[in-house]
């Protein structure tokens, strides 16, 4: 853990010249509603929850990006002859991921295309806590809980409207645990950057 954080801090003291270069499009903060569909359970178990990102241009086509995100509920879909229905419940299995990595674009106009490579880890925590005092549970246990390497190759979509836009991506969350573990993960949420 120590070295991961020694390479985060290195890979911005590098990149700091290039941030400070740019006149203007050079950071990137949002929050994301997440979906990730645990696959190592049958069936397979339907995560949603919340998280934030931010990152930093160290070229007009690539940005670094550390995300956090917290799956505090559990979605249960009914499918009936006439239709389906949705259920959400909140659940005492909560998935924490923490990645960092590239973002490559498309361009620095309004609409872009991206894809992402970024590594970290995935924490399986317990709690019958309430969601915020869950999450600060779920990152003490980081060091001492059911804590893997993940790696998250991705694609999406955002649009800007000036300094405001909306991000919508999807991905395969790869976690390592007695074999490969391949789990769907999409996310969509506001995008704010200077």
């Amino acid at each position: 853990m120590k070295c991961a954080v020694c390479l985060v801090v290195l890979a911005l003291c590098f990149c700091a010249p290039s941030l400070m270069a740019q006149s203007s499009d050079h950071v990137n903060i949002g929050i994301f509603a997440e979906y990730f569909n645990l696959s190592r359970t049958s069936p397979h178990t339907n995560f949603v929850g919340l998280g934030g990102r931010a990152g930093f241009n160290v070229h007009p086509n690539v940005q670094l990006e550390a995300e956090m995100g917290y799956d505090f509920e559990r979605a249960f879909v009914s499918t009936f002859t006439n239709g389906a229905s949705g259920q959400l419940v909140r659940v005492r299995t909560r998935p924490l991921h923490a990645l960092f990595g590239p973002k490559f674009m498309t361009n620095a106009g309004p609409f872009r295309a991206f894809g992402t490579f970024k590594v970290g880890l995935v924490n399986f925590s317990t709690t019958a806590e309430n969601v915020p005092n869950g999450f600060v549970g779920s990152l003490g246990a980081v060091t001492t809980g059911d804590t893997r390497f993940a790696m998250y190759p991705g694609v999406g979509v955002e649009g800007f409207a000036g300094p405001f836009g909306l991000r919508a991506e999807v991905g395969d969350e790869i976690y390592f645990d007695n074999g490969t573990r391949n789990n769907l993960k999409a996310s969509f949420g506001p995008v704010f950057r200077f």
